[in-house]
């Protein structure tokens, strides 16, 4: 992929940790989330890759279940930190590939898109493999992202995410379909404090690649849903949850 100069595993999280809880609170539905991993994980400990700042382990360890959240984002765990005053969720620094704790774990899980955010195919194959080694028995592995538009896109957009009286915020994006690679900038421009950047980019994989990659490293797909209210998986979903099961 053609990454942005200076993007690395830590840009994301210094970018949007002060906005992400209001940017994306209704991204997808909390409580049946909760709801789902809580049962998935059948009373045994659970690892969220790219835990960000908690808005699912948090409200996952209320329910008593022992969480771990791993990110590569200082900024993203001190939010964390805020909402999780008391310390239930085990917070670890560092990347969701080489710096994963033993475990073992009967779930792990990585909520929406974040996957993603390995930018190389290598690393996201390598994920599914270093998650395989710290599950329990047949644990699970639970991904959940965007299906992509085939053919791939190509090419550059502009558009308008925020308009108000004072503050204007845009989105510009450039995506390559050679390598399945979207990156771009929120360029936030306000009377008060002038232009604030948010880069972000992906590395998106249809669900075919994903359970290529979770087979090599001994999974069996057991679940896949549009989302976590287990609505039916369809051929024109836009999203999806697979739920990975280790075959040993």
């Amino acid at each position: 992929m053609g990454a942005m100069d200076g993007y690395d595993a830590t840009t994301y999280g210094a970018a949007f940790a002060d906005v992400y809880d209001e940017w994306y609170a209704g991204i997808s539905d909390v409580a049946a989330t909760v709801a789902v991993l809580t049962d998935l994980a059948e009373g045994g400990a659970v690892l969220e890759l790219a835990v960000g700042t908690g808005r699912l382990a948090v409200p996952l360890a209320g329910r008593g279940v022992p969480v771990t959240g791993v990110d590569a984002s200082r900024d993203m765990l001190a939010r964390l930190a805020e909402r999780d005053p008391d310390g239930e969720v085990t917070a670890v620094l560092g990347d969701m590939v080489d710096d994963l704790p033993d475990g073992p774990f009967t779930l792990a899980f990585i909520a929406y898109n974040s996957l993603f955010n390995l930018t190389g195919a290598e690393r996201q194959q390598a994920c599914f493999h270093a998650v395989a080694a710290r599950l329990a028995g047949r644990g699970r592995f639970v991904v959940e992202a965007f299906v992509p538009d085939e053919p791939f896109r190509d090419g550059d957009d502009v558009s308008v995410r925020t308009l108000t009286a004072d503050t204007v915020i845009l989105s510009i994006t450039r995506h390559r379909a050679a390598d399945q690679s979207a990156h771009g900038q929120f360029v936030e421009l306000t009377e008060a404090g002038g232009v604030r950047l948010r880069p972000w980019a992906i590395r998106y994989a249809t669900t075919n690649q994903l359970d290529e990659w979770a087979a090599e490293a001994g999974f069996v797909l057991e679940h896949r849903w549009e989302d976590f209210t287990r609505t039916a998986f369809t051929a024109d979903a836009s999203r999806h949850v697979s739920v990975y099961r280790r075959a040993t």
